[in-house]
Parts: C-alpha cells; structure tokens; sequence
C-alpha cells in the first residue's frame, strides 16, 4: 500500500511538492446522486419550484465549487481549470437526480478533488432548493468513476 502523501516524514500535514511534476492533461470524472421523494422530483423536472430552476442553479453551483476547491479543502493545490462539466439528470425511476462532473486541467497534479466537490456542491444545491418540500432527501454513491493523466495514468471505477 502507498503512503499518505500528505504527511511529512515527521507525521505533520504538508502540501505535496508537484514542482517537478510534469505538466499534462488530466482529467477526473465523478458521480453521485441526490434520492427524494417522488412529489419533489416531480416539482424539479416540472420547474414549478418557486425559487427556480433548480438544475441550472445547481449546476452553475457545482462549476463555482471547482473553481474554489483549494479554498475549501485544507491542501489543495488551486489550479488552473480548463474545463468543468456539470451534468444532472432526473430520474423518475429512482426517484433522484443523478450527478456526473468532469473537470479538467494541464498541470502538475490532478482535479479528483475539484470534480468531487463539484459533484458535491451541486447536490448540496438541489438539497437547499427543496429541503422546504423535503428535508428527507439523501446524498449517495458519490465517488471518482474516472481519472486520466499524470504519472499514475488512467484509472476507472469497475462496475459492482
């Protein structure tokens, strides 16, 4: 297994050097979803929300999120973003609003982490824009699905 890079030799928290890392295109993608009952879902599809559209909103929030990572998650490095990619789709079958954020970037480190609080944040979104009809809703299944670039290469989430 790999050691915390986020800890120095001495056990106290650092910011990783990527200095000499080398500059490529990287890419994150991830998922998740918002569950709620079948009244609200019904209201965001139909855009009778009265503080509405909920999805435009919530994805404008998620693409604000990644440009901001680095000042919300402790040692992140900010990073120039080339790219970000908010898609949230209902789904009346299950009763939620799926999330799939793609973020990208040439640097020397990756964007898992913008893509999961852009992913994140635009749940959080949907969940303050209904939570008045329907403060049972319920984040789950959020995760990295896809990463390409830098020294590790590309990986991808296997299916359950």
């Amino acid at each position: 297994m790999s050691k915390l890079t986020h800890f120095n030799q001495d056990g106290d928290a650092h910011m990783v050097d990527v200095g000499d890392k080398s500059v490529t295109r990287r890419v994150a993608v991830t998922g998740g979803e918002i569950r709620m009952q079948p009244a609200t879902l019904q209201l965001i599809i139909d855009g009778g929300h009265k503080k509405g559209d909920v999805l435009g909103i919530a994805r404008i929030a998620g693409i604000m999120a990644a440009k901001r990572t680095a000042d919300l998650i402790p040692l992140c490095h900010p990073l120039m973003l080339t790219h970000v990619e908010v898609e949230l789709t209902p789904d009346p079958e299950h009763q939620c609003v799926h999330c799939r954020s793609t973020v990208e970037t040439r640097g020397q480190t990756g964007v898992e982490m913008e893509a999961l609080t852009a992913t994140q944040v635009a749940l959080l979104t949907i969940y303050d824009m209904c939570k008045a009809v329907d403060r049972g809703m319920s984040m789950h299944n959020i995760g990295l699905l896809e990463k390409q670039g830098g020294k590790s290469g590309h990986w991808q989430r296997q299916p359950a």
